[in-house]
């Protein structure tokens, strides 16, 4: 058996994708860079006449579209080409190229939002009635309206997106110094031989059945980013007073309120995934005891957290043998949908294994008027299982999507984006676990689940705690500084792990390797996501037929209206506490059967 990776050239041709479905010939994608820069040199020429007829609004509205369509398709082939194989320098020149195009045209089409906001209703009305064929962009349009009372004239705008790239410095910094400049130091595991440390082996060898090297890389790890502390500090402080300072601006009440109205997306619904969590706090403290009591450990140690809380078991499943358990349990859903997913397979969708100079991890990538295409680098792990059927549920939203609606209409929110993917896993769970070949693995299965609940619903529960609670420390005007950052997050973990886990000293440090709280409150959606989800899959399993045509229909929806009336049609109201509860409550069901589980093993 090789041990070095594959070169693209040495992949077999059916474990990879079939980027030829977008364009046969490299020559057309040429020609199609070449549309692009005609149609943004076009979209140039209506700025300052959008509200001089319905006429011109209409024209500017098709370009927009058509120039849309085209940047699709040549950046999707050309960001694609490159992941495949990141070393090629043709496919890197290719990217670079089509991302100038784009960057061109966001140059030459920024008027449109600020002449759009700046018809009125008046008017806007009698374009619709003059020109019917606008009704095609009226959700466009009224998207761009929705946040008029928050925009700001012409020139403010363009100040505004100056400051963005100022704003932009602190993650950057953070990234240069988290990524770049950050240098680890080797530990010895038990056996006295050298691990060296970096970000991206913290948490694999945190995952080590080796407790004493889980301790010392823990300390080792967190003492690093201690002795940068200060500087953690003023990164964040930079990139909160950032949000402030643009939130103030287009008159919000506060950065987090400024932060969700972009994904038109209520502040309660966070107040409420809050709530729900502090209320259900006992489950987690309860996942926290069985760790520490399957660990068989007298103190629980936050180094003993991602470790698997039955070390002496381990299961692998080959690609094909992911397929087919995907098929069957999937098959809930239809043979419509299953359809598709095999069409996937056997048209070629996916680039499966890992290959020198590939990207890594995985992601799912849609081209409008062509396919989804599935990038992962699969490697026999019941992790991969579930980041196939995961990237499978994102495709198939995408499918649906672009399917049922127009690309002006098709590109369905963040707020939503992971609601197919989860609830495909949650189904993959439920069959997995219900046909394990023995006690064992049904735990393993169990424990897999219990695992993504924690690091999903309560981990970036807490995290977003954490983002929220420091914004508004520095709005009331209390330093946000490495200690008061320190005593927040280390009370925070204290809450959520509760009393049988030790909140090591070390762990207080964590908040400045989370590169999440540069993302703008983008956190809490992974939660309300998990929990929708589990209760639309819960739904499928239970109602059958009813429940999967409500599902498909929000598959279908794209972005059509706001996100939570979308997922009002899939039978789950986030505006109450109720689907938050109802997966919280899940949670506890797979503990109750995990207990039982391991009183038979």
């Amino acid at each position: 058996m090789q041990d070095r990776l594959p070169k693209r050239d040495e992949v077999a041709l059916e474990l990879t994708w079939r980027l030829e479905d977008i364009y046969d010939d490299e020559a057309k994608w040429e020609k199609e860079l070449e549309k692009i820069n005609e149609l943004s040199d076009k979209m140039a020429t209506y700025a300052g006449k959008l509200a001089d007829s319905s006429k011109t609004l209409l024209e500017a509205m098709k370009t927009d579209e058509e120039l849309n369509l085209y940047l699709d398709r040549a950046h999707g082939y050309a960001h694609m080409r490159e992941d495949q194989d990141t070393a090629n320098t043709k496919y890197q020149g290719m990217k670079q190229r089509v991302m100038s195009a784009y960057m061109n045209s966001a140059e030459k089409s920024a008027y449109l939002s600020p002449e759009v906001l700046s018809i009125s209703d008046e008017t806007l009305e009698k374009f619709y009635q003059e020109e019917p064929s606008l009704s095609r962009y009226k959700r466009l349009i009224g998207e761009i309206r929705r946040l008029k009372d928050h925009m700001l004239s012409s020139e403010m705008e363009q100040l505004l997106a100056s400051a963005g790239e100022m704003q932009g410095a602190s993650q950057k910094a953070y990234g240069m110094l988290s990524n770049a400049d950050l240098k680890f130091p080797s530990v010895k595991d038990s056996k006295g031989e050298e691990v060296q440390l970096s970000n991206g082996r913290f948490v694999p060898v945190q995952m080590s059945k080796d407790r004493d090297l889980r301790k010392t890389s823990f300390e080792a790890f967190y003492g690093r980013y201690e002795e940068f502390k200060n500087t953690w500090a003023a990164m964040y402080d930079g990139e909160v007073k950032g949000r402030i300072f643009e939130a103030k601006a287009r008159k919000y009440n506060s950065a987090f309120e400024a932060a969700v109205d972009g994904n038109d997306v209520s502040p309660a619904v966070c107040d409420s995934l809050f709530e729900s969590i502090h209320d259900n706090m006992d489950k987690m403290h309860r996942y926290v005891t069985l760790r520490k009591k399957l660990l068989g450990v007298d103190e629980l140690h936050m180094y003993d957290v991602y470790v698997g809380m039955l070390p002496d078991f381990d299961m692998k499943v080959s690609y094909e043998e992911a397929k087919e358990l995907s098929l069957k349990a999937l098959a809930p859903l239809g043979e419509d949908y299953l359809n598709v997913v095999k069409e996937a397979y056997e048209n070629r969708w996916i680039d499966v294994v890992e290959n020198e100079g590939k990207r890594g991890g995985a992601y799912s990538s849609g081209v409008y008027d062509v396919h989804p295409y599935m990038l992962l680098n699969y490697n026999d792990t019941l992790d991969d299982v579930f980041t196939l059927v995961h990237e499978m549920g994102h495709s198939m939203h995408t499918w649906y999507s672009n399917k049922a609606q127009t690309i002006v209409d098709a590109n369905y929110k963040i707020f939503v984006a992971e609601v197919a993917s989860t609830t495909n896993e949650v189904l993959l769970y439920h069959y997995m676990k219900d046909h394990a070949k023995n006690v064992q693995e049904k735990a393993f299965i169990i424990n897999h689940f219990l695992d993504s609940f924690k690091g999903t619903m309560f981990r970036q529960t807490m995290f977003e705690e954490f983002e929220r609670k420091t914004c508004e420390m520095a709005e009331a005007g209390v330093p946000l500084t490495a200690e008061s950052l320190y005593d927040v997050y280390l009370d925070l973990n204290k809450q959520y792990f509760g009393k049988d886990m030790i909140s090591d000293a070390q762990i207080g440090w964590e908040w400045c390797r989370i590169p999440h709280f540069y993302y703008n409150f983008y956190v809490y959606q992974y939660a309300t996501s998990f929990a929708a989800a589990v209760a639309i899959a819960d739904r499928i399993l239970k109602e059958g037929a009813p429940a999967v045509e409500e599902y498909k229909k929000f598959l279908s929806s794209g972005c059509t209206q706001d996100p939570v009336s979308l997922l009002k049609i899939a039978g789950v109201d986030l505006t109450t506490k109720a689907p938050i509860d109802s997966a919280l409550a899940v949670f506890g069901e797979a503990i109750d059967e995990m207990e039982q589980v391991v009183k038979e093993l």
